[in-house]
Parts: structure tokens; C-alpha cells; sequence
């Protein structure tokens, strides 16, 4: 099938970086206060004003400020009017390299559409985090062409924190056509360019209406990477000195008897606090290879984070006998993948689900989940491992170049790796609904997908362009690469879908 005779060509006279990049290695030090400086935004002087209220923060709280403080996050800042993606931004993804990577994430929606019996009526199509729009663009123009078969969609939904890429996306979709508010969000005066209906934008995938009859298809691409993770270090106990106790943000909190954990291996927390001043430069220098400004260091006694997060798996539990072992773990990211699967598969009655917010803040009462059957599918596409705990992979990409993540806070793109069997298991255990397929990798779900037979259509409907043809080559090539720190093996795809006995679904090793 033929659905674009052109495509999307990526031209410059340097390799753009993709969001992943090998992590740095960052020193852990004690936290000392230092004597008033020159920071290199106004967030890290607001990081590092909060840090000397508070104490060292975690590195969750830290990225939360550096990506959506609405005083200068990266994502956030209205003043930095500045594109992140592409040539002339910070890094780029796999949708700005082909537009052959949306078309066939649409045709994976219209493969679950079939297997689940082509549904005539409540389809949504929910992408989170949809950066320029360009992915969900790609896939709608895809969708498209389905229409005679009977694929009809009923709401199409945005989760977008960032005002300047809300607005990216409404001219791509949505042309100029203005934004009225509503209950939930903010929704376009006339109906999408590449369908037949408005779009929605949320801020929060919480302010997206659960509606069991509904069948909803959810894209995370590049989402997970952004969302904050904490991160632990099993620290071995110490003979020779007293029991501390943990620390909360109001002070210490008493024990009242020893912790028999006191003689064992204890998970602390690794903070961030500005670096000593002496380690800092003083140069005006906006080079890339600034000296950080924060620094990692190990917390002196166990806090809340620490003493409850790493009991969410037992796969952390097995590592803190191991002195010096570190995990990454991500709260947002299990609360993401539990509400994936029971928006698919259904949720159990439970107090956590009988309030859902709107967008000013209210709450109105809402039911549990309970389907008749499930229905509709998420797809994530990341990177990360494959079955193993991520661990000191927080990273900072820069004009296409890695650069601590501790420096320029506001003005880096910062992430970390995925931890997917989090997202299985969290999956697993908010519905029992579904059932998880992958991850696998990128490069081997493309070509099971057809990329390569897409990509020689397009070189073909090219005719003599043999420059053009080259482009379409080269840019299928760095999808699926598998070498080193390839696309195709870095990232990698994990499917949620309705639980069916374990068929595979397209994409996964099964067929229609």
C-alpha cells in the first residue's frame, strides 16, 4: 500500500543526536553550602536557593524542575522560544528522521483494531508526550486510509504539559485554527487536518475521561525517558557508629527502638546539592563542557524515599544485600503504565479510583473501570534495557552533544534509561485485564512491521531522485541499526494489550 509518494528527509552537514546518550559518570560528594555565586540560569539559582531551605534534593525533584518548572524548564519556559528538535535544537527522534516510523505505528493500531474485531464506534487515539506532532500526524494520514474499512475515530487526545509545544502541535494538526477551553484541557475550534474531528490537549493523562466503553489505542513514544526517577544505593552498615535516624523534610524522625535493618544493608537515597564553589567555573563560558554546578552524593540516613520505593519490586529487594549496588526507580512511570492497562483492561474497585480531576482542579466522582471486555492497546517505544535494572544512566543532551546533567539547568534535555519490566509489572498488576508483549527491539519490531518494503516504495515512487532515493536509505538504515549504539538496539518496543491467552500481536512474532 502506497500512502505517500514522498518523505520526510533529513539534510545537514553534521549527525544529529538522538535523546539517548551514553550517561556520565558523576562524582558523589558530601553536601556543603557555599558562598553566594553566579549561576548560569534563574533555575539553578532557584534550585540552589530551594536546596539551602531544604537540604539536598532528589534527583526526581531536581528533574522535575530542570524539564517543567514554570520558571524556566526546558520544556516549560515561554521565553526560550526555542525548538528542541532537529538540526537547529538539541537532539531528534525517530518520527523527524522518516515519516515511515508514524505511518507504521498506524498500521499497528489498525492491526489490534482488526485482531479485536474492528470495533465500529468509541475508538480514541491517545498519544502522550507528542513532541511536535509529527508522530501523531503520521499515523492519523495512515489511519486515514482505513476509513472504508469501517475505522472510525471518535476522540483524539494529546497529554502536553509544554505551552509552546501545545501550540507546535495545533499548527501541524490543527492549522490556525484557535483553542477553546474546557473542562479537561483545551480543544481546537475545528476538526483536526488529517481527520474528521477536534483534537484535545490535557496537561495530565489524568484529566482524560475513563469510559469503559471506549477503546482506546495509547502511543508513548520517547515519553518515559523524561519522567523523574529516584535513585538508591545499597549502603552497608557500619559498626561503629549509632543507628540515624530518617531524615524527612521536617527534621528527623524518631525511633523508637533499634531498626534490626540497622545491622543490615540499607538503601539511601542519592541527592543533588550544588557543587563547592571552588569546583565551579567562574568563566562567562556558555561552552559545552561547563563544569557542572550540582553534584550527586549519598544520603547520611534512610528518608521515606528510600524505606518504601524499593519494596515495588523484588527485583530491587534482591539487590540490597550487594553493598554499593544502585537502582533507578520512576513512581510516575509505574503510575503511567497501570493507567495504560486499565484504560485497556479494566481496574478493580478501589478508593485510589473514585475521584478524577479536571483541569481546574475539582473532582467529581468517578467509577472503577469495569469492562465488559477489554479493549484497545499502548504501545511504548524507548530506550532502555531489556530485563535488567537501569542503573546511573541520568544523562544531559545538549546541541546534539552529551553534556552533564548538572549544568545549565533549564537549558539541557535531561532523561534516563526506561526500566520496561517496571512497566510490565505495573501493568500487570493494575489490570488483570492484559497482558504485555516485548520488550523487544526496535530495529527487529520495524522490519517485522515492513519498514523495509515501505521504504522501497518510497525510493521507487522517487523515480530518478537518486540524492532523494540515498536519504530514504540512510534514514531507514539509522532506524533499524543494530551496531554499537544503533537505534535499532538501543530503543525498544513493549506492547499492552487485551489479555487473549498470549496471542501475539502484530509486530511481536503473531499475525492477523
Amino acid at each position: 500500500m502506497i500512502i505517500r509518494p514522498i518523505t520526510r528527509l533529513i539534510a545537514c552537514s553534521r549527525p544529529l543526536a538522538t535523546r539517548y546518550v551514553e550517561p556520565r559518570v558523576f562524582t558523589q560528594a558530601r553536601w556543603a553550602s557555599s558562598s553566594p555565586q553566579q549561576w548560569s540560569t534563574p533555575l539553578a539559582k532557584n534550585i540552589a536557593k530551594a536546596i539551602e531551605t531544604t537540604g539536598p534534593i532528589s534527583i526526581a525533584a531536581f528533574m522535575r524542575q530542570c524539564l517543567t518548572s514554570p520558571d524556566g524548564g526546558y520544556y516549560t519556559a515561554s521565553t526560550q522560544g526555542k525548538d528542541p528538535f532537529g538540526e537547529r535544537g538539541d537532539f531528534i527522534t525517530s518520527p523527524e528522521i522518516s515519516q515511515v516510523f508514524g505511518e507504521l505505528i498506524g498500521l499497528w493500531v489498525v492491526a489490534e483494531w482488526i485482531a479485536q474485531g474492528k470495533p465500529s464506534h468509541g475508538v480514541e487515539i491517545l498519544e502522550v508526550g507528542p513532541g511536535r506532532g509529527t508522530l501523531m500526524a503520521d499515523m492519523l494520514r495512515t489511519l486515514k486510509h482505513f476509513d472504508h474499512a469501517g475505522l472510525s475515530i471518535e476522540s483524539l487526545y494529546l497529554v502536553e504539559s509544554s505551552a509552546a509545544l501545545r501550540e507546535a502541535q495545533k499548527r501541524l494538526l490543527c492549522a490556525d485554527a484557535p483553542l477553546q477551553e474546557v473542562d479537561i484541557g483545551l480543544r481546537s475550534t475545528t476538526a483536526c487536518t488529517y481527520s474528521q474531528i477536534p483534537v484535545t490537549w490535557c496537561e495530565d493523562i489524568r484529566f482524560v475521561p475513563k469510559d469503559p466503553t471506549k477503546t482506546p489505542f495509547i502511543v508513548a513514544h520517547e515519553f518515559f525517558d523524561a519522567l523523574p526517577i529516584h535513585a538508591f544505593q545499597s549502603v552497608a552498615p557500619n559498626p561503629n557508629k549509632s543507628q540515624q535516624s530518617p531524615e524527612t523534610t521536617s527534621g528527623p524522625l524518631p525511633l523508637s527502638k533499634p531498626s534490626p535493618q540497622s545491622q543490615s544493608p540499607q538503601w539511601r537515597e542519592l541527592v543533588v546539592s550544588p557543587a563547592p564553589m571552588s569546583s565551579i567555573s567562574t568563566s562567562s563560558s556558555h561552552t559545552l563542557e561547563r563544569t557542572p554546578e550540582f553534584q550527586l552524593s549519598v544520603a547520611k540516613a534512610s528518608n521515606p524515599n528510600s524505606l518504601l520505593l524499593p519494596k515495588l519490586s523484588p527485583r530491587y529487594e534482591a539487590l540490597l544485600p550487594t553493598a554499593g549496588s544502585v537502582i533507578e526507580i520512576s513512581p510516575e512511570s509505574y503510575s503511567y503504565a497501570a493507567d495504560f492497562a486499565q484504560r485497556i483492561g479494566g481496574s478493580p474497585p478501589s478508593k485510589d479510583d473514585t475521584k478524577q480531576e479536571t483541569k481546574s482542579g475539582t473532582q467529581k466522582s468517578e467509577s472503577p473501570i469495569a469492562r465488559e471486555s477489554p479493549s484497545g492497546a499502548a504501545l511504548i517505544l524507548d530506550y532502555g534495557p531489556a530485563s535488567t535494572i537501569p542503573t546511573s544512566t541520568l544523562r544531559g543532551v545538549r546541541a546534539h552533544q552529551s553534556v552533564s546533567p548538572f549544568t545549565d539547568p533549564g537549558l539541557v534535555d535531561v532523561s534516563a534509561d526506561v526500566d520496561f519490566i517496571a512497566l510490565t509489572e505495573a501493568a500487570l498488576a493494575a489490570s488483570a485485564g492484559v497482558e504485555v508483549h516485548g520488550p523487544m527491539e526496535q530495529g527487529t519490531w520495524l522490519e517485522s512491521m515492513g519498514i523495509r518494503e515501505r521504504g522501497e516504495a518510497l525510493r521507487k515512487g522517487l523515480g530518478n531522485d537518486e540524492e532523494g532515493k540515498e536519504r530514504v536509505k540512510s534514514a531507514i538504515e539509522r532506524l533499524v541499526e543494530r551496531g554499537g549504539g544503533g537505534m535499532g538496539r538501543i530503543y525498544k518496543v513493549l506492547a499492552i494489550v487485551p489479555e487473549r491467552g498470549g496471542k501475539r500481536p502484530v509486530g511481536f512474532g503473531g499475525e492477523l
